[in-house]
């Protein structure tokens, strides 16, 4: 009889196939007295070395293969290994106490790791995994174990294991890989982000899918409802095999709307653009449809390294996407650190709430020369094509005002030095703190366009952080609170002639779409492979009909409500 698990569903699609268990190598750690403790330093010094080179070529080939935004996780796993706080203290325990490497590494390592699983964030919590992965393969050198690399698999699997690793998700071969699900892991780990990158249907967070399963038996992996099941019937293989032929066929269907238009039923011309990571994702963006570049990350471009990028690299990263787009334009949002993303090499205040802290905008007009010089490489890199350059975190109109006047200035230098600009720009701003869309109406008298972050307007809005999961209730897009100041946003930028977009995930939420068609949204954002899904259901829509169905969405109490109203009456039909 079979059985049935559920999960968190991290990577859409299906997959059956036999189970592969990713069992963790014999890496028992005994505890041994030397003699020499300069000869065990050198000992665990070749061992950081070769766990460096290991690390280095998994980076090199991430990036070619699936991007530099993926390959960065790695880079910052090589920052690990060179930290001193992590290396010196091992040097420092072997000298001290005259013990051996590998003894010496796991001690402080777990001191790390559990300091980090104590933190009450799960992206902090998530980092425990990056620093359990980097140290285990430096011990296996010491140890001298071969541990299984999923590279090297021959035969079609679903990889079962108690959590993947950022490296073992990067080497797993799309060719017999067909899925992996997990004990551990929530949608924001490494190893659930680079499943969605890879297109590998995932369920993570089982809790007990190792001691569920045995090698070889068969499996059914139902990434788009965070299902597995195990040891299926001859019906339950038969109904997914139809899924998996069914997501194939949609696949290809939609894969003729590449170069067409975002048009809906009754003729009115959408935009559906890209949320990007980095140049090297622009191809993905181009090959799934998208008409712009809503939201470039530029923070990519400072994660993964030990100093801030300079000048001419960031001036070469915006180029390379403006050409790349061609006319189609590009919202490039300036440096939006602090929160949930950290540097390194910036020494940032210890803050009781860092979502409500020192970030963003904040950061950047306390920190001026950080800001202008990636507002020079901006406006040189804007001559190259459709540049729309956004401000995070605007809460009051003086900070826009701040962080408009220092680009100006810095457009002035460039061009009194003999630098050519692009005077054909727009500056505008990401609409995601409450008092921000409530005074949209302000705002829009001196803003080019409005960009609508919903990830964090939500939370903010609900009060509800959306990385812990005992409010994850209260993280509600359809909540009429929301759609409210949804609406006070788009109607105030209408108002003024101003376009008005979208880059948070509910801009790709197919509940989320029809609403926001008839609220009026000029442009909705998104994640590459959301694209075309979305572009087929806008063409499905009538934004005349789904404006009139506004008013009643917006005097409805609950986003239970709100949801069932959009699924039931508008949905009802395929769309």
């Amino acid at each position: 009889m079979s059985q049935k698990i559920v999960g968190v569903k991290a990577s859409v699609g299906i997959a059956i196939g036999k189970a592969f268990l990713l069992a963790a190598p014999d890496m028992q750690i005994k505890t041994v007295a030397i003699e020499d403790a300069a000869s065990e330093i050198h000992r665990f010094e070749a061992a950081l070395a070769r766990a460096k080179a290991d690390l280095q070529e998994i980076a090199q080939r991430v990036e070619t293969e699936m991007g530099t935004e993926q390959a960065d996780i790695f880079r910052a796993h090589l920052l690990v290994l060179e930290d001193p706080e992590l290396v010196d203290t091992v040097k420092d325990k072997i000298t001290q106490e005259m013990t051996n490497a590998e003894s010496a590494l796991h001690d402080v390592a777990q001191a790390f790791i559990g300091l980090f699983e104590q933190m009450d964030n799960d992206y902090m919590r998530e980092r425990a995994a990056d620093i359990r992965d980097v140290t285990k393969r430096v011990l296996a050198y010491l140890l001298g174990v071969n541990f299984f690399q999923p590279s090297s698999l021959t035969e079609e699997v679903i990889i079962v294991a108690e959590d993947l690793t950022p490296s073992d998700t990067a080497q797993l071969n799309r060719q017999y890989v067909k899925g992996f699900v997990t004990d551990i892991g929530g949608r924001t780990s490494h190893s659930a982000i680079m499943a969605r990158s890879m297109e590998i249907p995932a369920v993570v967070g089982t809790q007990n899918i190792t001691s569920a399963v045995q090698a070889s038996t068969l499996m059914i992996v139902d990434g788009h409802e965070g299902v597995v099941i195990i040891d299926p019937s001859e019906e339950e293989v038969a109904h997914y095999t139809r899924k998996q032929a069914e997501d194939a066929e949609q696949k290809a269907e939609l894969a003729k709307l590449v170069h067409n238009q975002t048009v809906t039923a009754d003729q009115h011309h959408v935009e559906l653009a890209a949320n990007i990571g980095s140049p090297a994702d622009v191809a993905g963006a181009l090959a799934n449809g998208a008409e712009g570049v809503g939201l470039f990350r530029t923070e990519f471009l400072y994660m993964g390294r030990d100093d801030f990028p300079t000048e001419e690299e960031q001036y070469v990263a915006y180029k390379q996407v403006l050409t790349s787009m061609g006319d189609k334009p590009v919202v490039i949002r300036t440096l939006d650190i602090g929160g949930d993303k950290h540097l390194s090499y910036l020494d940032m205040p210890e803050e009781m709430n860092p979502f409500l802290g020192y970030r963003a905008i904040r950061l950047c007009l306390d920190r001026q020369e950080l800001f202008r010089t990636q507002l020079r490489a901006l406006l040189r890199a804007g001559v190259h094509g459709n540049l729309k350059i956004m401000f995070p975190m605007i809460a009051t109109l003086e900070e826009f005002r701040q962080a408009k006047a220092i680009l100006e200035e810095e457009k002035h230098a460039l061009q009194n030095s003999g630098v050519v600009v692009s005077d054909r720009f727009e500056v505008g701003i990401m609409i995601e703190i409450p008092a921000a869309a409530m005074m949209a109406d302000v705002f829009a008298r001196e803003v080019d366009f409005f960009s609508i972050g919903t990830n964090d307007l939500i939370q903010y809005t609900m009060a509800a952080d959306r990385m812990n999961e005992r409010v994850a209730y209260l993280y509600q897009p359809y909540h009429p609170a929301v759609l409210r100041l949804l609406r006070n946003v788009i109607q105030a930028g209408h108002k003024e002639g101003k376009w008005v977009g979208m880059c948070g995930e509910m801009a790709g939420d197919p509940v989320a779409v029809p609403i926001l068609l008839g609220l009026g949204l000029d442009e909705f954002s998104m994640s590459a492979s959301s694209i075309l899904p979305a572009r087929k259901q806008l063409s499905l829509l009538s934004r005349e009909e789904m404006e009139k169905h506004i008013d009643t969405i917006l005097q409805m109490s609950t986003s239970a409500q709100v949801e069932a109203f959009v699924k039931t009456t508008i949905m009802k039909d395929g769309i």
